[in-house]
């Protein structure tokens, strides 16, 4: 059957808000996604029920607080399909993530004169973190160029791999371009070449198959709220042999064994990488997030968004003076582009004026604006809960911004 749109938008009562008096036309997905309510009550109750801190109290809401966050590893676990529950690392999100492996790999493998190899495309979350350890380490940072289209040059990925290559980081889905990436085919090439990797997968986990085993990716790391759960929470899957092969990234309770003053030893995985008290409630609603998300046909999730991406770039191609970025023949989510002398931040501006809510500049991806030559741009992105009324009240709205502005 296919998905009752209207019953999904009631789930999320944000959806319900009026902007300067119009319905909220929400279109800043990539930034963040909307929270249903289920996601929202599970947040409450953790708070209203079972408020403690977790792993080491033997009392009752310890012991209710515990086995809620760790049944919320098993969910995250089941959802990109990893082997074991202790491959599933709590972070604040994917920004920690990518540096918690950066340094962490970085220490244990990444020598003078190696190489680590990133791409155009990516967020600088997925950038500055292995430029650092290259500087760190003395060693070489080469990336992968973009195509006009937007695509990866795989002739010169291809190039640049050999047996110095220690790591490769790459996006599975473009934050400003909507991109999708061959992530199987990238990470076989790295295989291939012995090099392990690390895939951004916080704009690829919503909208497209996520397999961490079919994949074969060494780390994969997606943070929460841009799935429809609670910001502050991230997750980094890393196989087990990876995981138990680096060093920890912090030092604190909880990821310790035993403490002498001579030596620490460690506490087994996953706890190893989670110093401190954890943020508790954040995987108890990423979980909920993901139970939700599983209510749903994820097939038909994918389907319709992809009908609405082609459906708004038709609207957004009839605009004179309109420049669309991002034409890979494999796309999903995002519609960035810029009018002819306007300037995004205005064009941005205007629209929240009339209910709409876009994100506007560089999108944490200097690279690509460089590439594209632009400063930045505009970037609506769709979600499952956005309909083709919104993307035409959206078109309507920017010919009313290209009027005021005299263009």
């Amino acid at each position: 059957m296919p998905l009752n749109i209207e019953k999904i938008r009631g789930d999320f009562p944000i959806l319900q808000t009026q902007v300067h008096g119009k319905p909220l036309v929400y279109l800043d997905n990539a930034a963040t996604t909307q929270k249903p309510q289920v996601v929202i009550d599970a947040v409450t109750d953790y708070y209203t029920t079972m408020n403690s801190n977790i792993h080491r109290g033997s009392h009752y809401l310890a012991n209710l607080a515990t086995e809620a966050h760790e049944n919320a590893r098993k969910t995250v676990q089941k959802f990109i399909n990893a082997q074991y529950d202790h491959e599933v690392i709590f972070t604040r999100g994917t920004t920690e993530s990518i540096n918690l492996v950066a340094f962490s790999f970085g220490e244990a493998f990444i020598h003078p004169g190696d190489e680590v190899i990133v791409t155009e495309l990516e967020h600088h979350s997925n950038f500055v973190p292995w430029q650092m350890l290259c500087e760190r380490r003395n060693a070489h940072l080469r990336m992968v160029p973009m195509t006009k289209d937007g695509e990866l040059d795989l002739e010169v990925y291809a190039n640049l791999l050999n047996e110095k290559t220690r790591m490769v980081a790459f996006n599975h889905v473009s934050n400003s371009l909507g991109t999708i990436n061959p992530a199987k085919k990238i990470i076989q090439m790295a295989h291939d070449a012995g090099a392990a990797v690390c895939v951004d997968a916080a704009q690829s986990i919503q909208h497209i198959d996520h397999d961490v085993r079919d994949l074969d990716a060494d780390f994969y790391v997606f943070s929460g709220h841009k799935m429809y759960g609670p910001t502050g929470i991230g997750v980094l899957y890393g196989k087990e042999k990876w995981l138990d092969a680096i060093p920890p990234y912090q030092g604190g309770g909880d990821m310790i064994d035993q403490v002498t003053l001579e030596k620490t030893t460690y506490n087994k995985l996953p706890f190893k990488f989670e110093a401190g008290t954890p943020n508790i409630v954040g995987p108890i609603g990423l979980a909920a997030a993901i139970d939700y998300l599983n209510s749903l046909p994820f097939d038909e999730i994918m389907a319709y968004e992809d009908n609405l991406l082609e459906y708004g770039r038709g609207l957004l191609q009839n605009i004179d003076g309109l420049t669309l970025y991002g034409n890979a023949k494999k796309r999903t989510s995002i519609l960035a582009f810029n009018i002819k002398g306007i300037h995004h931040y205005d064009v941005g501006t205007l629209l929240d004026t009339q209910g709409v809510a876009v994100r506007t500049g560089h999108h944490c991806t200097q690279l690509i604006m460089k590439a594209l030559g632009v400063s930045g741009t505009v970037r609506p992105a769709i979600a499952l809960y956005n309909t083709k009324e919104e993307l035409d009240t959206f078109e309507a709205a920017l010919h009313k911004v290209k009027k005021m502005l005299g263009k």
